[in-house]
């Protein structure tokens, strides 16, 4: 550890109790320590952080009984706020500590420096998931399920963080807030990227942010898949731009695998996988995401696939579902789907 961090890890842990209650909400003190579930700040007591130098042993430092796991108060910053380098996590405490940044220090002449993650690369973006949890049993879960979303457990690509980190891109303020985390992989299954939805720590829908839900990463040619097994023909498949929509695609066919694009442009340019040879363009009501099916299809069908166009009957497909109800947007599919498809992805009757 360098002596800026030291310093910044003994400042911290002067106010222990104080970090742990702003990084660590969802625990509580217990004598002369913080218990809670880790260092993402799940529930639970399997991590105890001790509040007050005892013995020579420094306030500040903590070990997780569970994993084995063991830091002091900057790694509790980085994990619970899902920081990606050591600039971001060293700027972050010195603004919960009211220091001033420090001016940019030139590397020592005859030194390379080893680069960190860039912020939005791909690495930052399997950083983060890895510090992520399974949704079971969470908030995002629950999130889900508000909006008529059921996935199986067997979904790899959600996860959850208790305290993903928000900046306020127009005022710089910054906050950590529950989010759902959707990964972006390519066809091989390696994460390229990722979604983040930031979540009312109260469960009552998206946060009340100017713009909950942002990606990051390579995501051109890459979605978020649902139901992909990497290296399997996909002979059949969906594609759409928005994750919920997708979702809500699955829960009716969850035998179809799916992908989300997150945006217009990305779907246009989705690779599509070797031997698919029907392609169901999930479309909303509105006319935004036009030039995305139109150039999908037009690719498809150069391609030799077969490229067919799904239409919501209300704003989009999770509207159907959450107000419609599955049953009803299973038979409002079965009419638009290759009939063969429908006998296979839709529940009998």
């Amino acid at each position: 550890m360098t002596g800026s961090a030291s310093e910044l890890a003994r400042r911290l842990g002067e106010h222990a109790e104080a970090v742990c209650r702003e990084y660590l909400s969802n625990g509580h003190r217990s004598g002369n320590y913080w218990m809670v579930g880790d260092v993402r700040n799940t529930r639970g007591r399997s991590m105890h952080v001790r509040l007050k130098a005892v013995g020579g042993k420094a306030a500040g430092k903590w070990v997780d009984e569970s994993s084995g796991e063991y830091g002091d108060l900057l790694d509790v910053i980085e994990q619970s706020c899902g920081l990606v380098d050591f600039r971001e996590v060293a700027d972050e405490a010195r603004r919960f500590l009211a220091m001033p940044l420090p001016p940019p220090q030139p590397p020592p002449l005859g030194t390379q420096r080893q680069p960190a993650a860039a912020r939005g690369s791909p690495e930052a973006a399997r950083r983060l998931f890895a510090m992520s949890q399974p949704i079971a049993g969470t908030l995002a879960e629950r999130y889900l399920s508000g909006r008529g979303i059921l996935l199986t457990s067997r979904e790899r690509a959600l996860r959850f963080h208790p305290g993903c980190y928000y900046r306020d891109l127009v005022t710089g303020e910054t906050q950590t807030l529950p989010a759902l985390i959707a990964a972006v992989t390519n066809l091989d299954g390696e994460i390229t990227g990722l979604q983040r939805t930031w979540l009312d720590p109260s469960g009552q829908g998206k946060a009340q942010l100017t713009d909950p839900r942002r990606s990051l990463g390579d995501l051109l040619g890459n979605g978020i898949w649902l139901g992909l097994d990497p290296g399997a023909p996909v002979p059949v498949m969906a594609a759409g731009e928005g994750f919920e929509t997708m979702a809500s695609l699955r829960t009716v066919m969850p035998a179809l695998p799916v992908a989300a694009a997150t945006s217009a442009n990305h779907l246009a340019g989705l690779i599509l996988p070797p031997g698919c040879c029907r392609l169901y363009i999930a479309a909303d009501a509105d006319a935004a995401g036009r030039h995305g099916i139109e150039r999908l299809s037009q690719r498809a069908g150069e391609s030799g696939i077969l490229a067919l166009v799904l239409r919501p009957q209300l704003g989009d497909f999770n509207d159907d579902l959450r107000h419609l109800g599955p049953a009803h947007l299973a038979a409002w599919l079965s009419d638009q789907l290759v009939p063969e498809d429908a006998r296979l992805f839709l529940p009998p009757g």
